[in-house]
């Protein structure tokens, strides 16, 4: 059996889909599972063993071999049995029918039920309900009768030896308590908490609990990171920001961290991978759609009236559901997590 997957577009979403994965993988062992997915999520799953190997598809990107005809060429050189789509969109249905697999796996929605074989009613797109078990959902439709229910990813030793040598120019930092801060996230700037709250926050954390915080960052929060460490002006408040940045480098930080504290983005489900505490600071967003019921995992959220809207900028300009989330909160729940779950950091 030769099994395409197409794997969703986000970081947290891949993460999300590995219950799903695994279950593929443990029902088909002598399949060759092939991921199709965007170059920026290729690292998430590395280490992993959960694919066999992988083919970029961006179709607004700029490399030719991975969109238009030529990589339908290439998807119909693999000659696929069967594809199994965790994506929604119409654009993957219409790849999927074309690649010429005989057995095509996914939801019916945005018009694409007839593009395949084995059609999976979708649940509501205005109730919020898990990702992951939607995720589930369509691997049981395949065949699968595991359930799997937690989430997997692996840190390769160049990532741990470069997190190694970061901490290495930072000898005023303590590696073997810090806390992990993660300011950002792809969706929007409506899910981002203010950047001086991060500073006092994170002040606290070091003069209060005598913890180094480390700020990861991906490219586009760089700027942040950087600020945040240079506002706190503390040597034990640092951040990845001039390190050479990738997905690995902050799963081996997050990996050996004590706690983070995050966005509602991509890295917060890095922490339930690797069994780490984590604390998730909820704005526009309904907590139900990316819950993968972390027991280790504390959600903070205001009640407002206008939220939580989904929205990736404020509809109504005052981002009162993370502009009125206060630091006093978010430090209180950071006790607590440490009271609850002290000295859990990984043990290679």
């Amino acid at each position: 059996m030769k099994l395409a997957i197409f794997l969703p577009n986000w970081i947290g979403d891949v993460v999300m889909a590995t219950p799903a994965l695994r279950a593929v993988r443990d029902q088909f062992p002598a399949a060759e599972i092939v991921g199709i997915m965007r170059p920026y999520v290729a690292d998430v799953l590395t280490g992993t063993g959960l694919l066999d190997r992988h083919l970029y598809y961006n179709p607004r990107g700029k490399t030719p071999e991975q969109r238009g005809w030529t990589f339908l060429r290439q998807l119909r050189a693999e000659q696929f049995d069967t594809t199994l789509l965790l994506t929604n969109s119409l654009r993957t249905g219409v790849l999927a029918w074309m690649s010429g697999a005989g057995r095509r796996v996914g939801f019916a929605r945005d018009w694409r039920g007839w593009l395949l074989t084995d059609r999976v009613t979708p649940y509501s797109r205005s109730v919020p309900n898990p990702v992951m078990d939607e995720y589930l959902r369509l691997a049981e439709r395949l065949g699968c009768t595991s359930r799997p229910t937690a989430l997997e990813l692996a840190v390769a030793l160049q990532d741990l030896a470069q997190l190694d040598q970061f901490w290495s120019t930072v000898p005023s930092a303590r590696r073997d308590a810090y806390v992990c801060l993660n300011t950002g996230g792809a969706f929007g700037a409506a899910k981002n908490w203010p950047r001086d709250k991060f500073v006092e926050l994170a002040r606290r954390i070091t003069t209060e609990l005598n913890k180094t915080v480390l700020v990861v960052c991906g490219p586009s929060e760089r700027d942040d990171a950087r600020w945040i460490a240079e506002a706190a002006n503390d040597p034990a408040i640092v951040s990845l920001a001039d390190a050479k940045l990738s997905l690995g480098l902050t799963k081996a930080a997050i990996r050996e961290s004590e706690l983070l504290v995050t966005t509602d983005s991509g890295p917060r489900h890095f922490a339930a991978a690797f069994g780490v505490p984590v604390i998730t600071l909820y704005g526009p967003t309904h907590i139900a759609w990316s819950d993968t019921r972390y027991e280790m995992g504390e959600n903070l959220q205001l009640k407002l009236d206008c939220g939580p809207c989904q929205q990736r900028e404020c509809p109504l300009k005052h981002h009162r559901c993370m502009q009125d989330l206060s630091v006093d909160t978010v430090f209180a729940a950071v006790r607590r997590q440490l009271s609850r779950y002290p000295s859990r950091r990984h043990v290679a």
